[in-house]
């Protein structure tokens, strides 16, 4: 059972490994839970997923493989073989309770009659969970039936830890921290921050004379080209790309942001109600930043394949030179380039022009989640 587990939680993409499998067998063998679902839901938890980003795809697996099953003390009844009853039954009993036993009927008698309380606690504990919401019998609620325990919804049904899922999309506070991976911090500007440790030394060096002594803030001096999409099939993002600029306005000090729509062409923008008579020739964006600007394209990358292989492509204006003449002049000039794209990761492959777009890009398209952003930072920042 529990390798079949282990395989249902590989094929949801969680990390666990033999390691954490063979430590769940060794706490099962010393007993610490025993056909109760719920301790062993915890139990497992806290043996196979060792990050917490993990546990919202955890508990859809537990839920997926252990659907329909009320107590582990049902299967428990289904798989246990008699031979293992008999065996553990005479292990625990003493010869006086096994002649006591051979004397009602033998092992078994009491076997079919351990398997069939099993059962009946089972279908028990199921048909309480069918009041749930009725009052109970009676409509007496919690008093309805006393002694018998009543449950819930089950925890892992609740998904809790959703939101710290690493394929979820984002909201502002995860994207800072996020973006917060692609940092090179430096000492620059004014003298404002105190600094505490050569305060103590100087100090101690003056023999007690009070030295303060301050130094400038460390800041974050990477800088960024955010080139974002806008328009046409954008417009379903636009929620998260607000997000996504709204974020990195406060994470780098040095940002620059322009529009493009579909696909980069000749020209590109500040503000898109302005593109039409306020555009930056794309010669001049590829002139005027440094090399060691980090490039970043935020767009669906969906259209026709023509609008990025074929000159009059753009479905705006007359575009001279194809898209892809002009990114690949933005990969020659700029260090490093990613692509972060807003659609489901596993839509991709169904979209020629994402595929493409991938190629051109040197493969370096990372999905709008958690994930996508860490990986795409992390690649920006080698």
């Amino acid at each position: 059972m529990l390798i079949n587990f282990f395989f249902a939680l590989k094929k949801a993409r969680i990390p666990v490994s033999i390691t954490e499998l063979l430590h769940l067998l060794e706490i099962l063998k010393a007993r610490l839970v025993y056909a109760d679902i719920d301790e062993f839901y915890y139990l497992s938890r806290m043996a196979l997923v060792k990050d917490e980003r993990h546990y919202d795809k955890f508990d859809r697996a537990f839920s997926t493989y252990f659907k329909g099953l009320e107590d582990l003390a049902g299967l428990l009844a289904q798989l246990i073989p008699d031979e293992y009853l008999r065996r553990e039954f005479e292990k625990s009993l003493s010869p006086e309770e096994l002649d006591k036993i051979q004397g009602l009927g033998g092992l078994e008698k009491l076997i079919e009659e351990f398997k069939r309380q099993v059962e009946e606690a089972a279908r028990g504990e199921g048909k309480e969970k069918d009041k749930e919401g009725k009052g109970g019998e009676n409509g007496q609620g919690e008093e309805g039936r006393k002694g018998k325990k009543r449950r819930g919804r089950r925890q892992w049904d609740k998904r809790d830890y959703k939101a710290y899922d690493d394929n979820v999309e984002l909201g502002t506070r995860g994207l800072k921290i996020s973006l917060r991976r692609l940092r090179k911090l430096a000492r620059t500007g004014a003298d404002d921050e105190f600094d505490l440790n050569n305060t103590i030394s100087k100090t101690a060096r003056n023999g007690g004379m009070l030295d303060i002594i301050m130094r400038p803030e460390r800041r974050n001096t990477v800088k960024v080209l955010l080139l974002l999409d806008s328009g046409g099939s954008m417009d379903a993002h636009v929620k998260v790309c607000e997000e996504l600029f709204s974020a990195a306005r406060s994470e780098f000090k040095h940002l620059e942001t322009f529009y493009f729509h579909n696909f980069i062409y000749d020209g590109v923008w500040k503000e898109h109600n302005r593109r039409m008579n306020e555009r930056l020739d794309t010669f001049d964006l590829l002139h005027k930043y440094t090399h060691d600007y980090k490039v970043i394209f935020v767009g669906d990358a969906t259209m026709a394949p023509y609008e990025i292989t074929h000159a009059g492509g753009s479905v705006e204006h007359w575009n001279e030179e194809a898209g892809a003449i002009w990114i690949q002049r933005v990969m020659d000039t700029f260090d490093k380039v990613i692509w972060i794209n807003p659609t489901p990761h596993d839509t991709w492959e169904y979209s020629s022009s994402v595929a493409l777009t991938k190629k051109l890009v040197d493969e370096q398209m990372f999905p709008l989640t958690i994930r996508g952003i860490e990986d795409g930072m992390n690649q920006l920042s080698k």
